[in-house]
Parts: structure tokens; sequence; C-alpha cells
């Protein structure tokens, strides 16, 4: 059965991009063209020379996945690229289990995988991309120099009607 990309990704109509970015600017490059969004708001970007890169929200890494577009499209068909780029296995369960996504929302994960969170449909819930990118850029951002297995505690900003408060989490 084949499938169609467009069926794993979201609608960038009405989203505050501006805002998404400016809590990943410490890893995203000075200039890039948005392309495509999977529906856990992995972004994939083309960059100036015509490259494709993936920020992976999960992982908070920037990875070139193609030299061009239309290699991205060459690409995306090779052994398990559609199911890890666009999450598949996991956007299928989802769905099966009846989440579905309002428009400006993507699935998130309640405990980053990065922390130690699984990718299985207890973890996940859906959220507005503007604040499940932020979350996780500043997440991302605070953790990027820390070893792996190291115990952290991640500064939050809450709304201001609600109390900041530091989550403690050990790490993996």
């Amino acid at each position: 059965m084949a499938i169609s990309i467009t069926d794993y990704l979201i609608d960038q109509e009405g989203i505050e991009w501006s805002k998404v970015w400016a809590s990943w600017s410490w890893l995203l490059p000075s200039e890039f063209t948005l392309w495509l969004v999977n529906r856990f708001a992995d972004l994939f970007l083309v960059l100036p020379d015509g490259t494709v890169h993936m920020l992976d929200v999960g992982a908070g890494t920037l990875m070139k996945v193609a030299e061009s577009r239309d290699d991205f499209a060459d690409q995306i068909d090779i052994d398990e690229n559609a199911n890890e780029w666009l999450m598949i296995p996991l956007v299928d369960r989802l769905v099966a289990a009846g989440m579905t996504l309002r428009p400006g929302h993507c699935y998130g994960f309640k405990v980053p995988p990065v922390l130690g969170g699984d990718y299985n449909v207890a973890n996940v819930g859906p959220l507005s991309v503007s604040d499940y990118q932020g979350a996780y850029g500043s997440i991302h951002e605070q953790l990027q120099d820390v070893p792996d297995g190291s115990q952290v505690v991640l500064k939050t900003v809450e709304k201001p009607d609600k109390p900041a408060a530091p989550v403690n989490k050990p790490g993996t």
C-alpha cells in the first residue's frame, strides 16, 4: 500500500514561525527556507546552497538529510528514511488510538526522549506547535553541553499566571 507524505505533515499556516525559530536560534543557521513540517513539528529546512536539513525536535539535532529537494524525494523512499523522518509507525499508532490534531498543533512528547521518554503512544499528546517548539528549544539549549547520564535541573519560565519552578529529571 502506497502512503502519501502529506498524511504525515502538518499545515504551516497560522503558526508564529518567528516565535518557533527564536527558541532554536542557538542551533539554526542564519538563513533557510521552511519547506516541510512533520506531525511531531520536526522541520525540514532548505539552506541557501539547496541542501535539505531536518531539525529533530525530540533529539535536539539539526542534520543534513539530502543534497536537494529532488534528492530528498529520492532519499525518503530508501530503507527506513520515511519511517524515521516522518515517524510513520508512531503517527499511525496515534491515529489508530484516536489522537487527532487541530490546526496549529502537533504531536509532542510528554517526557523528552533525551531525558528517557519513550517513543510510544502513552508518552505523546497534542500540543501547540509554538509552545512545543519553544519548550523543547529551551530544553535542548540547556542540555547541549551536558554529558549523557548526567543529572540535570532545567529552568522553566511559566506564563505570568503560574509560578516558575525548576524541573528535576535524572539523566539516563
